[in-house]
């Protein structure tokens, strides 16, 4: 074992919380450490999220501590040894140290244990396996501290058998690499992911989903995605042909313009040519409405939009609004490649920047006045005089408007005698 330990980098572990919770943990013959994600970020000098803590506690045990203590406790995964501990609104997950009885994929039978070493060994990465103790020690059974030196994600054990515990392991380790490993994935690791792929059929879509939104926004997305390629793994998650170099393009063009990274986007650039892919996505996915429909409007005619003149861009932003405009710009300016002028692009793009649509002036009260009558016509009407408006360059003054409503009415006029 390897330990080391942690000074200034962890003060949440001397005061607020979760010291509180650690502190309410241990003694009277028990122990208990954060494990898991925000060890793993204090090393490597990254923000934590949440905290979660395992112990040699049973889960009754930790519920009447909790009781005691005057903390809300909530059993969120009882059967499975967790328990959640709410305190000044932070949620803790309390899991009781486990080890594997038998195993057999996500149902493997578990039995609550008291040993550490074994706890680590069934979790899935070395980087993931460490623990911090309250005196600030970093315990490592697996080591996960070398490899968090190099940056590196390596399976804990046999990766084989880590990945048949869990086929979503495989989308996990790229995912994870993404965020937190540098250089090519470890090769052990890669070459089991890949033996393994068939098991990806198993998975839910809502697992699926998770991981694979998590990876588009990750800091080394575009390796770990081109990786899964190679490695015949996105086709196995995504149904379908991927573009490494739209997505590799988009991800350029976020940074290029300052954008928070956007996993939608970024999934567009990736497997949407056209909105067939979109609705193949969202059932294979399980993506949300709002999902669905932000890459159905990228994948539809996103070509129109290359090379447009200002007053054409002007139209497409009024039809589309600001947010589905804005989406279809950024696949158009991902799929031009090369030919592609980052300036042109730009000054497109920043359209709702500059120049806000205007309302449609014309109402149904404009074709009464007319001597039009209330009915399905009015709309007809509607519609082709605010085609001509738009034709017109959306002119505002009275004169241009009412001509725009005289001409639409005798069109219609004429067009019923036709």
């Amino acid at each position: 074992m390897n330990v080391r330990p942690v000074l200034s980098d962890a003060p949440w572990l001397r005061s607020g919380p979760a010291a509180r919770v650690l502190a309410l943990l241990n003694g009277d013959g028990e122990e208990a450490r954060v494990i898991g994600g925000a060890v793993r970020n204090v090393l490597l000098e990254l923000p934590i999220g949440d905290v979660d803590i395992a112990t040699t506690a049973l889960p009754d045990e930790v519920i009447r501590r909790a009781k005691a203590a005057g903390i809300k406790s909530v059993p969120t995964g009882i059967d499975h040894g967790t328990v959640t501990l709410v305190l000044d609104g932070h949620p803790f997950e309390i899991t009781t140290l486990r080890e594997d009885v038998e195993t057999f994929g996500r149902k493997a039978k578990v039995a609550f244990g008291r040993d550490w070493v074994r706890d680590a060994q069934r979790r899935d990465f070395t980087i993931n396996g460490l623990s911090i103790s309250a005196d600030g020690v970093v315990h490592d059974h697996v080591g996960g501290l070398d490899d968090i030196a190099a940056r590196r994600v390596r399976f804990i054990g046999d990766p084989d058998q880590r990945i048949a515990e869990d086929y979503l392991r495989i989308l996990r380790f790229f995912r994870i690499h993404a965020s937190y490993g540098a250089g090519e994935p470890d090769r052990a690791g890669y070459l089991a992911c890949i033996r393994g792929r068939g098991g990806l059929s198993t998975l839910s879509a809502e697992r699926v989903r998770m991981e694979m939104l998590k990876l588009m926004v990750a800091h080394g997305a575009l390796a770990s995605v081109t990786a899964m390629g190679e490695g015949g793994l996105l086709l196995a998650v995504l149904g379908g042909v991927t573009f490494h170099g739209p997505f590799a393009a988009m991800i350029a063009a976020e940074r290029a313009l300052g954008l928070d990274a956007d996993a939608v986007r970024r999934l567009g650039a990736l497997a949407v040519a056209v909105t067939e892919d979109a609705r193949r996505l969202a059932q294979r996915l399980r993506l949300s409405k709002a999902e669905t429909k932000r890459l159905d409007s990228m994948g539809h005619r996103w070509w129109r939009l290359s090379g447009m003149d200002e007053a054409t861009a002007r139209r497409r932003l009024y039809r589309l609004g600001e947010p589905r405009f804005h989406d279809r710009m950024m696949l158009a300016w991902a799929r031009a490649g090369r030919v592609a002028d980052p300036a042109r692009w730009r000054e497109a793009i920043a359209l709702p920047q500059r120049w806000r649509a205007p309302v449609f002036p014309l109402k149904a009260a404009d074709f009464i006045a007319r001597g039009f009558a209330q009915g399905p016509a009015l709309g007809h009407l509607l519609t082709l005089a605010e085609d001509a408006w738009l034709a017109a360059d959306f002119p505002l003054d009275p004169p241009a408007l009412s001509a725009i409503a005289d001409q639409t009415a005798a069109r219609f006029t004429r067009d019923q005698r036709l």
